[in-house]
């Protein structure tokens, strides 16, 4: 087991912004301080705005239950893809496929779905999943949906610098994988999970609707309904519930509702995201660091690439009402030697490590990405921040997604962090279930929350590393990047921890 200073000190190498050092670190982003009051105040200290026992307040002038309105085991708030995949999830282990559900989602495209031609260009919203991800969706039997459509798996990656003083390489092959993770559609993985979810005999009710109140009323003994969860929609329906789930994004009603509090920032950066084409198939990811932001291009099938380039608001204003051509001609100069040199072929490093224990992609060569020739959707513009809940579950309620968690895209963990999030929480009703516990028990839900908030807070402080990292631009700091660049290149362990540690298949001890 790695002590606290070695695991802060890969936590710097991958930030790009500490020397790499057996000592003990002091690493200066807010986001790791956070995380650790996060985490105390997740192990016993009461949080402002929320209350163990009582987070839907109860009222004595509440009216009497209505016994004639129905009763759901679970009521997802939220559609998208991580409520989707919650109750697919749901539906496929024996424990709780007998759970009657209910999903509310007033976007009638998120719950119907819709046809995908396979000739339409690629959405330029779109997710990059891991072989974690991968493994969960093959489990609730909806990655064979995603394999009906346009994907692109990827088995080599490209990170570097704008100063052109160091780069690294990462390939499947150095933890004896087929790949490092697939590029979807976002459209794609959500039909998939909808067509999952279809097709498992389950009880399921949909209303296409708006959350518009949650109560707890009080629990006479003559009630059938005693502590359950009410909730009234936009549409007029009510309805009971033993858990709530806020599936329903960074803007959560639920959390809303529920008076979860939430720690966060915004960056004062912008993200332009759209699909580009090339001359030929793109098979592997690019990542540059720019002064202003990194840029990223990815895989998603055929000849076709996603740009996601992070970039000041007054940037990313400009960059999407240029012209293609004049776009095209920045993207390209952005991802070859626009900024800087490209760099050289790294030299080994000062010390020497162990031949036999050398990963395959340490010695490979830098190369230029394809070039971008044609625009081949819109370009959005999305601002960029992050955000925390306080707490992710109290007395039947719960959050999981980005009802829980918002971060940067630089590394394209959101969405897994959120189909992780779904993964456990419907583990751990399952292990309720087998134990005959009351699935909207704050005793059995803090078990989601004690697992998932440690790996989140994580990621989370880690992204919010490279993006101050990549804040400032002074020489000797390019140099200690450029020092982990060739750090994480060349040191075996370190970099395929780093590679399993993205792929979704290992924590850092401090947080386990």
């Amino acid at each position: 087991m790695l002590q606290r200073g070695q695991v802060l000190c890969l936590m710097a190498c991958l930030c790009h912004c500490t020397r790499i050092t057996a000592r003990r670190v002091t690493v200066n982003i807010p986001a790791l301080k956070w995380a650790q009051r996060t985490l105390c105040n997740s192990t016993g200290v009461k949080l402002p705005g929320t209350d163990d026992d009582q987070v839907i307040r109860d009222s004595a002038d509440q009216r009497r239950y209505n016994s004639n309105l129905p009763v759901h085991d679970v009521a997802i708030v939220g559609g998208g893809m991580v409520g989707m995949a919650l109750a697919s999830s749901l539906a496929h282990q024996p424990l709780t496929n007998k759970l009657n559900i209910a999903i509310i989602d007033s976007n009638p495209e998120v719950l119907n779905g819709g046809y995908i031609k396979k000739e339409d260009p690629p959405d330029p919203r779109v997710s990059t999943v891991t072989p974690a991800t991968i493994s969960f969706f093959k489990d609730i039997g909806a990655w064979k949906y995603v394999e009906q459509h346009r994907h692109a798996y990827f088995d080599k990656m490209q990170v570097w610098d704008y100063s052109g003083l160091g780069y690294t390489r990462y390939n499947a092959r150095d933890i004896n994988k087929e790949v490092l993770g697939c590029v979807v559609e976002n459209k794609v993985l959500h039909q998939s999970l909808l067509s999952s979810f279809q097709h498992a005999a389950f009880q399921q009710k949909v209303y296409p609707s708006r959350l518009s109140s949650m109560t707890m009323q009080p629990n006479p003994s003559s009630s059938p309904h005693g502590s359950l969860a009410k909730l009234e929609l936009s549409d007029g329906n009510s309805f009971y519930a033993k858990l709530v789930v806020g599936a329903d994004g960074s803007k959560s009603r639920v959390k809303e509702l529920a008076a979860i509090n939430s720690t966060g920032w915004k960056y004062s950066q912008n993200a332009i995201i759209c699909s580009v084409e090339h001359a030929g198939e793109n098979q592997s990811a690019w990542q540059r660091f720019l002064p202003n932001g990194p840029i990223a291009l990815l895989p998603v099938g055929d000849n076709f690439s996603n740009i996601v380039w992070t970039m000041s608001p007054e940037e990313s204003s400009s960059r999407k009402s240029m012209s293609e051509v004049d776009f095209l001609m920045e993207v390209n100069s952005a991802l070859d030697n626009g900024y800087g040199p490209r760099p050289k072929s790294l030299p080994p490093l000062p010390f020497s490590w162990p031949t036999s224990d050398t990963t395959l992609s340490a010695n490979e060569c830098f190369e230029v990405p394809p070039k971008v020739t044609k625009l081949a959707s819109e370009r959005m513009v999305f601002p960029l921040s992050l955000n925390h809940a306080n707490s992710y579950a109290s007395k039947r309620v719960v959050l999981i997604g980005d009802a829980a968690h918002t971060v940067h895209p630089l590394a394209g963990q959101g969405v897994n962090m959120g189909f992780g999030d779904a993964f456990c929480l419907s583990k751990v009703i399952a292990e309720g279930i087998a134990l005959g516990y009351d699935i909207g028990e704050v005793t059995l839900l803090k078990r989601y929350e004690s697992e998932r908030k440690p790996a989140n807070l994580a990621m989370m402080a880690i992204l919010d590393g490279f993006q101050k990292a990549y804040s400032i631009d002074f020489g000797p700091f390019n140099a200690l990047r450029a020092s982990a660049f060739q750090g994480a290149n060349f040191i075996s362990p370190l970099k395929r921890y780093i590679i399993s540690y993205a792929s979704g298949e290992q924590q850092f001890p401090f947080f386990a």
